[in-house]
């Protein structure tokens, strides 16, 4: 097989969107040459922006797959479609001479194959690549991509000199994950203790709360009980790419298990991420990433539920892997 036009298909919340950019970066090296066009989902499509192993890049949902196709002829050799919806399958089979897609059992077919869902949970990345795995292409490359643009470095340069944070320490955090999931939220009053132990090892430490418009009356409280001089709120001040330009910018990053929390390993940047009982960092974690603390509920998946709470979860033990992760960079820039 040495397919010219590759369509990929993941129409997903932000952090699942970026676990299949191993993915797109191993279809490439296998075929250099190929076109990798990339559907997603219209608020989470520029998460991908960017990225030079991607040719076209568009905004896509399940609504528009019903009617898209029917009269254009097949332009990809091959196609991959992550997500259960019958309506992206069947717009992929129609724009493409074989399609690849998770189902109930793996069957082969003439123009179609299909993987079984795994039944435990795996690594989340591995588990994307199993699409692969039919047409024998390997990933060695497990980290996460996201690309920060040269306007966006400016960006993120003259916000920190408008702050006068270009001399600080800057710690972010990400304070929630989204409504759905409250409960993988560590306690605020963790965090606002967690600051206090920051500043009194690192006084010369800014802490920048991130999120979405969601966080932002939560995080606007804490960073009026920090000060203004020591904590700035971004939550909801800022789109996605201006976010994660200024994340590319941080000296440390500690969040729970959300879509930003993905972007900072995609980043490669210094991170402690703590994770929920019921959605275990072993699988979820950012991978080959050097500079990761990882810190999981202390209640075994096995027995998990979401009734556990992330208070379970102690400010000392996050206090310790922030200090390693910090003396790191500190014996790093002598």
């Amino acid at each position: 097989m040495q397919p010219k036009n590759i369509l990929i298909i993941d129409i997903a919340r932000i952090g699942d969107t970026l676990l299949v950019t191993p993915v797109i970066r191993a279809l490439k090296a296998k075929w250099p040459s190929a076109n990798i066009d990339v559907l997603a989902h219209k608020k989470t499509k520029e998460i991908l922006e960017h990225i030079d192993t991607i040719n076209e890049l568009k905004a896509f949902s399940k609504g528009k797959a019903k009617w898209c196709g029917w009269f254009s002829r097949q332009q990809y050799e091959l196609a991959l479609v992550y997500g259960h919806d019958k309506s992206l399958v069947q717009y992929a089979k129609r724009k493409a001479n074989l399609t690849i897609y998770f189902s109930d059992i793996s069957e082969k077919k003439s123009h179609e194959y299909t993987v079984a869902k795994p039944l435990q949970l795996m690594l989340a990345q591995q588990e994307r690549a199993l699409l692969l795995n039919v047409l024998g292409v390997e990933v060695n490359d497990w980290r996460l991509q996201y690309c920060v643009n040269p306007d966006e470095e400016e960006y993120a340069r003259d916000f920190l000199q408008r702050q006068g944070l270009v001399n600080q320490l800057r710690i972010g955090f990400q304070l929630q994950s989204f409504p759905a999931k409250a409960y993988r939220d560590w306690p605020v009053e963790y965090f606002h203790e967690l600051a206090q132990r920051i500043y009194c090892d690192y006084p010369h430490a800014h802490i920048l709360l991130l999120g979405s418009k969601e966080g932002e009356e939560s995080a606007q409280k804490l960073a009026d009980k920090l000060g203004a001089n020591r904590c700035t709120s971004l939550a909801g001040q800022t789109t996605m790419r201006q976010n994660a330009a200024i994340m590319s910018q941080l000296d440390l990053y500690i969040g729970v298990d959300t879509g930003t929390t993905h972007l900072a390993g995609a980043l490669g940047i210094p991170m402690v991420a703590l994770y929920h009982s019921f959605h275990p960092g072993r699988f979820l974690a950012p991978q080959q990433h050097p500079k990761l603390m990882v810190i999981e509920h202390p209640v075994d998946y096995q027995q998990a539920t979401r009734q556990d709470t992330m208070s379970a979860i102690a400010v000392e033990q996050v206090w310790h892997s922030a200090k390693r992760l910090l003396e790191s960079k500190r014996k790093d820039n002598e």
